[in-house]
């Protein structure tokens, strides 16, 4: 409210004349001319608010801390203009005059200069319509974002252009909000683009960012941390006061130095952000790499040699490097002048020097009482260097001349208007001579031009310069200060990819190992690992967990684990599948070898029975045991050895049909020669009573068909089974998740089913058969050995069941081969080897006796 209280140009019918009803003291310099550009620049850091009771009209503020080095941002807008007047190409018989104020860093009283600007501090104003020539034309600056929002909530409504040099607020491209702004620097979008492009180049995605409390602070780091959420987190975020507050400061300090994170990204001005630094420093808070914005990563006041242990190696994005040639010796021209219009120059001249003029002299000059030297006006300008005099880093001020060259050329192309051709009502041109802002504001629309140094200098739909940054980074210099070193460019019309460009060789790393830091929560996941996110935390901050037995994981960092296809399995690493380990029962290990032995072992002490068989056939024991079922079981049982043999081995679709069609009906042989054999002797026993003639119903032919139907019976099953869903190879994961078990799947449960059913059905019949004639008077009777052979027999493959369920892999074809072998064996020797025993070891007993009944 203070601004509309203090100042406000009425416009009274009194004489014919507008005149000004208050006077502001404001730093300034000016000069006449033709046609006048405004110009705002921050040279006093310092201010002095009046006493506000409420009670009085509050008094004036008062600007002190005049910086000398950026008094070159004054000196280059005024170069610029004495140029262009000497140009007699560009705006020829037009002399451009300035009218320059200081804001000091304070918002009233830069509202109260911008004010001065497009309303004038004449005293008396003698046009009766107040329609005369304005004040100025166009005002270069305000260099900070908050003032320049400020001042163009006003100036907009008088279209009045502005074009900035310093202030990249990004909210200042809105053209609905702030029509006639423009600036020579790049808007913060560009500056997050850059920054963002660097941290991606060094792979960083745990970053703290720290922003000032202001527009320019709090609009910055919002893009930064909306760019950063797509690719990394944000660990911290705090904010500047923009009034010193030490408690705030503390505050910063502690979760800086708490936090893991190695990267800070600063959005501040060196004003705001040096009391920060210097708390750093003084707790000596090192091991971190700060990412620097323009308004501080150039800073000669803050690149010093007392902060370097703390912020060496800071890479900044910084305003793009100029040259203006001819600017070092205007520079040093400037005389001390006592006019209060041009004030600025004696308060330059104290600060540069440490003194103060007389005070009759300087008496609007504030600061001077701060220096008990006197100024002479004769001091040597030439014998001091100073950053004012150092034009080999030129970046603001070259900003600031181009921003005085661009409404140059829009004030040449409005001259330049042809009537009839004109952009304005009825085709009408501009008259110089009464030239509007508002006129002037079209033709900066339209400015496009290539300056004297190469440099293409135009204006997109938002007002914004093209964007080209400077990367620079804090290096030790020779003379032990600090070197702000160019080491890179970021250039947003360059193609995607190629928009930053850095020598690596060329950057300083303030850490030991003099290499970039890693700045994670979490460390990558490796392959064969996958991120698992914590509860509670950021997505950056995770655990890597292992991929699970059968999947994977090749790329770093991924967010889940792959399964392998059917047939592969992952390495021991789990980042890559493999082929799985085939597994069968094979004739090479040791399994296979010994179960090989047994059955070749088997079949040949069958064979070797058949032969002492054959060779004592005439014998009483052979005879009174029907040799010729005694033949066919031993060749039966040695089909039962040799069918095992094919259990062994890769599976095949032959072998997975053979063995089991050998199994089935080479057994069933077995049982059957075993079964007609205990009737035989059921039949013999009842042959021996009195009237009892059963034998001449159950003779050889008998034997011989009993034995034919029921392997026939078996054979048909198999026929049955093999045409409708034969066994077939099959690979068996479901033991094993890492191997693949070759096996022989039965095809069809219900053929598989009734073979065995058969089997154990003729077994059953006859172990009961035997055991009820066991006790039965014959001299050679074979019923107790058939009894012990079917108990065997059915014990085996009654323990058979559970465990060839239980049996994973290979072991479950070993369980199988090893009940074949181990039935085969118990009828062998439960029936052959007594009959052996006598034939070759008592022959005394191998003589025929007459039935003896107990």
């Amino acid at each position: 409210m203070f601004f509309w209280s203090s100042i406000i140009l009425i416009c009274a019918i009194e004489q014919n004349k507008c005149r000004i009803r208050e006077h502001f003291e404001l730093n300034q310099l000016s000069k006449n001319g033709d046609i006048i550009l405004g110009g705002l620049f921050v040279l006093n850091f310092k201010t002095i608010s009046p006493e506000l009771s409420f009670t009085s009209k509050p008094g004036q503020w008062k600007c002190e801390g005049f910086e000398v080095s950026v008094f070159q941002r004054v000196q280059a807008m005024i170069f610029a203009i004495e140029e262009i007047n000497k140009d007699q190409t560009l705006l020829p018989n037009i002399t451009l005059g300035y009218r320059l104020y200081d804001n000091c860093v304070n918002l009233p009283v830069a509202l109260r200069a911008t004010t001065a600007l497009f309303a004038g501090m004449d005293d008396v104003i003698p046009d009766y319509s107040c329609n005369g020539p304005p004040p100025v034309i166009a005002i270069v600056g305000d260099p900070l974002s908050s003032h320049s929002i400020a001042a163009l909530r006003i100036i907009s409504l008088f279209r009045m252009p502005m074009v900035s040099y310093f202030a990249t607020c990004s909210c200042l491209s809105n053209k609905r909000e702030f029509p006639s702004f423009f600036r020579t620097i790049p808007s913060d979008a560009f500056q997050v683009k850059a920054m963002i492009q660097i941290i991606k180049h060094y792979g960083w995605v745990w970053i703290g960012a720290i922003a000032s409390d202001d527009d320019y602070g709090q609009n910055a780091i919002k893009v930064f941390m909306e760019e950063v959420s797509t690719f990394g987190c944000i660990a911290f975020t705090e904010t500047v006061p923009t009034v010193y507050k030490r408690e705030k400061i503390i505050q910063i300090v502690n979760t800086v130095k708490q936090s893991t994170a190695k990267v800070i990204v600063v959005f501040s001005s060196e004003v705001e952000f040096n009391i920060l630094a210097k708390e750093i420093v003084k707790q000596n808070i090192t091991g971190r790499q700060w990412i620097a914005s323009e308004a501080w990563s150039t800073s000669t006041a803050m690149a010093i040699a007392e902060n370097f242990n703390s912020f060496g190696g800071t890479i900044g994005v910084a305003i793009r490097r100029g040259s203006i040639p001819g600017l070092e010796d205007f520079l040093l021209q400037v005389p001390p002048e006592f006019n209060p219009d041009k004030n600025l120059i004696s308060e330059f001249w104290e600060a540069l020097f440490e003194c103060k003029f007389s005070q009759e002299k300087s008496e609007l000059n504030s600061s001077s009482e701060f220096y008990s030297r006197t100024c002479t006006g004769f001091e040597n300008i030439h014998a001091i260097k100073t950053a004012y005099s150092d034009v080999s880093n030129l970046r603001s001020s070259y900003n600031v001349y181009k921003a005085v060259y661009a409404i140059a050329h829009a004030l040449h192309n409005l001259m330049s208007c042809e009537n009839g051709n004109g952009p304005f009502e009825n085709k009408s041109c501009a008259d110089i001579k009464y030239v509007q802002p508002w006129q002037v504001l079209h033709y900066l629309k339209e400015v496009n031009f290539t300056s004297h140094l190469g440099e293409r200098v135009a204006f997109d739909e938002n007002g914004d310069a093209i964007a080209v940054y400077d990367i620079v980074n804090w290096q030790p210099s020779k003379d032990g200060g600090v070197l702000i070193k160019t080491i890179g460019l970021f250039d947003e019309m360059a193609t995607e990819g190629q928009q930053v460009l850095l020598a690596e060789e060329d950057i300083f790393w303030n850490f030991e190992s003099r290499e970039p830091p890693e700045s994670v929560c979490s460390k990558s996941c490796q392959p064969g690992t996958r991120k698992a996110s914590r509860k509670g935390e950021p997505v950056c901050c995770f655990d890597c967990v292992p991929c699970a037995d059968g999947e994977i994981s090749s790329r770093i960092d991924s967010i889940e684990c792959l399964k392998c296809q059917n047939d592969f399995w992952s390495n021991h690493v789990r980042n890559k599948c493999v082929l799985k380990e085939v597994e069968f029962l094979s004739y090479e290990d040791a399994m296979g070898i010994t179960l090989t032995t047994m059955a070749s072992f088997g079949a040949c002490l069958s064979v070797t029975v058949l032969a002492v068989f054959i060779h004592y056939r005439s014998t009483p024991v052979v005879k009174a045991n029907n040799s010729e079922l005694s033949f066919l079981l031993l060749i039966s049982l040695t089909l039962c050895f040799l069918c095992s043999l094919s259990f062994i081995g890769q599976p095949s679709t032959t072998t997975c049909m053979l063995r089991h069609v050998m199994f089935g009906i080479s057994f069933v042989l077995c049982i059957s020669c075993i079964l007609v054999k205990t009737i035989v002797v059921i039949m013999a026993f009842r042959a021996t009573l009195p009237g009892n003639n059963m034998m001449k119903w159950f003779g050889v032919a008998q034997q011989r068909g009993t034995v034919f139907c029921f392997t026939f019976v078996q054979s048909l099953i198999c026929i049955i089974w093999l045409s409708t869903a034969p066994p077939v190879p099959a690979k068996n994961t479901k033991y094993q998740n890492a191997k693949i078990i070759l096996e022989c799947d039965v095809g069809s449960l219900i053929g598989f089913s009734s073979l065995l059913g058969y089997i154990g059905l003729l077994a059953c019949i006859c172990f009961l058969l035997a055991f009820f004639s066991r006790n039965l008077p014959d001299t050679f009777n074979e019923a107790k050995f058939i009894t012990f052979s079917m108990l065997v027999f059915c014990a085996v493959w009654i323990t058979f069941i559970p465990a060839y369920i239980s049996s994973p892999g290979k072991h479950t074809v070993a369980v199988e081969v090893f009940a074949i072998l181990a039935s085969s064996f118990g009828i062998l020797f439960a029936i052959f080897a007594p009959k052996c025993y006598i034939i070759i070891l008592k022959p005394e007993r191998n003589i025929k006796r007459p039935l003896v009944v107990r």
